[in-house]
This record gives structure tokens, C-alpha cells and sequence, in this order.
């Protein structure tokens, strides 16, 4: 039957100098049934013609105006024919048999929708990345972790999470996904623009029966924060709101109220704590985020979409409180808080 083809798509916006450092090690792959497809934002920058130049063998797909991730990777991915997708950040650099692992997973295990990498530090390579570590978890009040990353701490990587594991969400910084089902569910969803929507596709993956992994086998290096930095308010509203957004579209109905309500308290104190501190703009992106989210819940009130089972067991779905566990019980690793190592 030969290869599976893969496409590796990467959303480009502005940034010829992470193609320019990362792009090789992309096409030094060692898997040869590759498609190496570059998104392109209506960069500002000189992106696609060092592209054209440079690289001639690399389709690029030049999109009008600049879409943001969900939407930029939903009107790029439906131009793209593939076995595979794999949704590749820019400012990624790969090993040359990073494919290889990940696919021999899927191909062993069709109801794996999605999947990636074990995700590292860029600039200090012992260190587990922020975006997705060795794949990701997401705690009862909706908040995000990961194996390797509790909240803005990132442990150390002696191979304590080299596992082959289900998890709840795959980093779209580096994340394999199927893409029958990508476009089956509707792909990432817009509406977010960046942050938090491959937790979201992840999510809606899990309640239409798929699971979701991660190959700690398959190992890339990220830098993180290329768009926008750490801190950014933007980045702030973004992960606020998108994160409320969530668990509005895919908790069942009595579950997201009270939750949600739980949120917007928990989010106050984080907000008026960095207030106190002379934070100011976080303040006032988490409190835009929630009048944002206020708005979204009227105009859009429990969007219809495919037929969901939200009352499914969830894989990396952590039953107690992570921000409990963190802030007041001390504990700094994932394998504390959720294997209750010491």
C-alpha cells in the first residue's frame, strides 16, 4: 500500500527569520512521502519571496489577509490533500526522524485522532516546553497542564514522561492529526483567532470517540512566544475568554454553568492580585476577556455541531483542582499532582 502522505503545514505571518533557521531541519526529514506546505498569513514581510527563492520545492499558499491561527490553518488545510496532517509552528526546529514514531503509532491505532511530540525547550534543550510538554492534561475547572508543565513552571526532562500515553489535548505547535476528522469536526475553531484551539479541537476529537496521544519518542524544540510574547495583554484576552468559550461549546449544560461561574471568581483573584502587584494591562485583559466571553455566550448559545456524547470519559482529564494542588498545596510537577508522587 506504500506510505502514508503527510503535509506538513506551517503558518507562517511575518516570519522569515524562524523559516530562515528552522525551515531545513524541516525538510531534512528523514521520511520521504512528506509534503512541506507553508500558509502564509499576508505576511508584511519579504516571507514568500525568500520562500520562492530559496525554496522552491515548498508549496506556499498565500492566503488574502492575515486569519489568525484557527482560521489561517482552516483556509490553508482545505487546499491540502494528505493521509496526515501535522500542524507545525514556524519556530519549531525537528529531528530528522521526528515523523517516524508518531506515524507508526497512528497507523497501529486507527482511533487515534490526534497526536505529537514530546515538545522541549529551544533554548535550554533539558528543559520541557510551555506549549505542550509531553502532551497535554486539562484539570475539572478547565484549566490547562501538562506532563513536564504545571502553570509557568517546566521541569526538568530525565525521561520521567517517555511514555507512550493518552492524553486530553496535542500542542498545535507540533500536533498530527487525521484529516478526515479534522473536517469533520470543523476544523479549529475560528472564533478564537489563537490560543487554547487545539485544546478545543482536542476536546471535541475525545467526545466524538477518538482519543488523543502523545509519542514522547518523536522529540522537536520550540521556541515558544514568536507571535506574541509572554505577558502580551492580547495574549492574556486570548487565553481568558477562549478558555470560558471552551467549556461553554463542550461541557454538558449543568456542569458549564457552575463551573464557568467558579472561573470568573478564580479569574478575578488572579486579575486584582496582578493588579496589586502594578500589573495593570493584565487586569484589564482578563476583564475585556470576560465581557468578550459575555458577549460570544448571546450571539452564539450553545453552537450546534456534530453530534457530541458530552458525558464521555475523557481521557488527561484531571478530576481535582490543579490551582489547588499548585498555589496552596505547594506541588510543582505533573507527576505530583496527578500520580501523587513525591
Amino acid at each position: 500500500m506504500g506510505q502514508p502522505t503527510i503535509a506538513i503545514a506551517i503558518l507562517n505571518w511575518n516570519g522569515k527569520r524562524y523559516l530562515e533557521q528552522f525551515l531545513p531541519s524541516v525538510i531534512a526529514s528523514t521520511y520521504s512521502n512528506k509534503e512541506i506546505v507553508v500558509i502564509d498569513n499576508a505576511s508584511g514581510d519579504d516571507s514568500v519571496v525568500f520562500l520562492k527563492e530559496q525554496y522552491p520545492d515548498v508549496r506556499i499558499i498565500q492566503l488574502d489577509r492575515n486569519y489568525g491561527f484557527a482560521r489561517g490553518y482552516n483556509q490553508g488545510l482545505r487546499q491540502v490533500k494528505a493521509d496526515y496532517y501535522v500542524l507545525l509552528n514556524s519556530d519549531v526546529e525537528v529531528m530528522p526522524g521526528w515523523i517516524e514514531p508518531v506515524l507508526a503509532l497512528m497507523e497501529s491505532n486507527k482511533n487515534i485522532g490526534a497526536c505529537q511530540p514530546k515538545l522541549l525547550q529551544y533554548h535550554n534543550r533539558s528543559l520541557f516546553e510551555y506549549a505542550g510538554g509531553a502532551g497535554g492534561w486539562l484539570d475539572y475547572l478547565g484549566y490547562p497542564l501538562a506532563r513536564g508543565r504545571i502553570f509557568d513552571v517546566c521541569e526538568q526532562d530525565g525521561g520521567q514522561y517517555d511514555s507512550v500515553a493518552p492524553v486530553f489535548w496535542a500542542s498545535g505547535a507540533a500536533m498530527f492529526v487525521r484529516p478526515e476528522l479534522y473536517h469533520e469536526l470543523g476544523g479549529l475553531d475560528e472564533y478564537f483567532f489563537a490560543h487554547q484551539e487545539e485544546i478545543d479541537l482536542c476536546w471535541r476529537l475525545q467526545l466524538a470517540g477518538y482519543s488523543v496521544y502523545a509519542c514522547p519518542q518523536s522529540v522537536v524544540y520550540h521556541v515558544g512566544g514568536g507571535t506574541l510574547p509572554k505577558g502580551n495583554a492580547r495574549k492574556v484576552f486570548l487565553n481568558f475568554r477562549n478558555n470560558l468559550i471552551m467549556m461553554a461549546k463542550n461541557l454538558p449544560a449543568g456542569q458549564a454553568f457552575w463551573k464557568i461561574f467558579y472561573r470568573f471568581w478564580l479569574d478575578a483573584v488572579s486579575a486584582w492580585k496582578s493588579l496589586f502587584a502594578g500589573e495593570g494591562t493584565y487586569f484589564i485583559a482578563v476583564l475585556k476577556a470576560h465581557f468578550a466571553f459575555l458577549g460570544w455566550l448571546i450571539v452564539h448559545p450553545r453552537r450546534k455541531g456534530p453530534s457530541f456524547n458530552k458525558k464521555a470519559r475523557l481521557q488527561g482529564y484531571l478530576h481535582k483542582s490543579v490551582v489547588w494542588n499548585h498555589f496552596v498545596c505547594g506541588k510543582k510537577t505533573f507527576a505530583e499532582i496527578v500520580e501523587g508522587k513525591s
